[in-house]
């Protein structure tokens, strides 16, 4: 038996192996999220909630969507809530878009913060510092300024915060991609791989981690984790959050409501950039879960598989996962957008090989790109504590 004989034969048995995986993934996955995706856009188990409730809108600068998405928070069907806005510098031009929004909705109740003051190295974290003594009602609902959300979408997720052993409500969201071809890759990112591996996840555990599209909370339990001061100096505030309510054993629910975030990249170099910083959290955060990840990116895993083992076993299972990949894109996609351009199916294997690029150069160092600031990633593994600023 020469050595020759026995590498082709590991070679052979690897390529069946990683075929094996990514197939397995893809067609769990998809079963998992056909299985959550009516829950995830029927009706809310939940009554509608009328507890007057806060939202609190943390903004830094405009984008030509921003009022498009503040206006969504203006428009609720909820019958008692005020919006509080908040900016650290007066110079901000979100504080035109909030002026516009008071102008078109006078009878809204709004407050708009301008205060520069630094709590901590986030300057996210320190908005909402500024804004919390504000806030009029004991419930209290953060969301990002990218998010777009529905008339209902106050009473369906503040509705489980009745309950006295829910800690936090939070929300899955799908990419709303209008600026071309990078920003629809930027939405697959979202959407063919985020949100269906959250999915998967709940469906063998469950949930533990809160989401910056939305966190909803009721007053006591933001002030038993030590209010948002405990945050200051973190790099992951909504992953902590979210954390440090779980370790009070209270439940973390998930919302059966999609909301939308924009994705804004028009440029390869700002849409890597993004998503390498979400990465290079996710390792620091959950390192063995992202030693894992390379079986997401079915396409290229599926063909390298089927690369290091040809034949009829790795081609099938080669098939048949980029199969279940394929309409995994499709029913995603669908719930949200009727009619698909045919071209769409070329853009999952150029989506998958880019997510394993990205994984890879993930693999290889900790600086991110946060606020026009380099930082170390690692700081996000830490119970809340400070960002550092990376020098490799």
């Amino acid at each position: 038996m020469s050595q020759a004989w026995i590498a082709m034969t590991l070679l052979h048995g690897l390529g069946i192996a990683i075929a094996a995986a990514a197939f397995a993934y893809a067609w769990v996955t998809l079963l998992a999220s056909r299985r959550r995706l009516r829950p995830f856009l029927a009706a809310s188990p939940h009554a509608p909630c009328v507890h007057p409730v806060t939202v609190l809108k943390p903004l830094r600068g405009a984008d030509p969507y921003l009022y498009a998405n503040l206006r969504s928070f203006c428009v609720q069907s909820h019958p008692d809530y005020q919006l509080v806005f908040g900016v650290r510098d007066f110079e901000d031009p979100a504080i035109a878009v909030v002026q516009r929004l008071r102008a078109e909705f006078p009878a809204r109740d709004m407050a708009l913060v301008v205060n520069p003051a630094a709590h901590g190295s986030n300057p996210k974290v320190s908005n909402l510092i500024n804004m919390l003594s504000f806030a009029k009602h004991e419930w209290l609902v953060l969301a990002d300024s990218d998010i777009r959300v529905p008339v209902d979408y106050l009473a369906r997720v503040t509705a489980p915060l009745a309950a006295p052993d829910t800690g936090i409500v939070t929300c899955l969201y799908r990419g709303i991609a209008e600026h071309g071809f990078w920003s629809w890759l930027g939405r697959m990112f979202i959407d063919d791989w985020f949100v269906p591996s959250v999915r998967l996840a709940h469906a063998f555990s469950q949930p533990r981690y809160a989401f910056g599209s939305t966190i909803a909370l009721r007053r006591d339990v933001l002030g038993a984790i030590g209010g948002f001061e405990v945050l200051k100096d973190t790099l992951a505030d909504d992953f902590w959050l979210g954390e440090l309510v779980r370790r009070r054993h209270l439940r973390i629910v998930v919302s059966d409501l999609l909301v939308g975030t924009q994705v804004s990249e028009t440029r390869l170099s700002s849409l890597w950039t993004r998503e390498l910083r979400w990465l290079r959290t996710v390792r620091a955060l959950a390192p063995w879960g992202f030693s894992m990840t390379w079986v997401c990116f079915t396409t290229p895993v599926a063909v390298l598989g089927f690369a290091l083992a040809p034949g009829a076993w790795a081609a099938g299972l080669a098939v048949l996962g980029i199969g279940a990949r394929l309409a995994l894109h499709f029913m995603q996609a669908r719930a949200e957008r009727p009619h698909l351009p045919w071209f769409e199916v070329l853009l999952v294997p150029l989506r998958d090989t880019l997510l394993l690029l990205q994984w890879a150069t993930a693999l290889t160092g900790w600086r991110v790109r946060w606020h026009g600031r380099t930082l170390d990633a690692r700081t996000s593994h830490s119970s809340p504590g400070l960002i550092r600023h990376s020098t490799t």
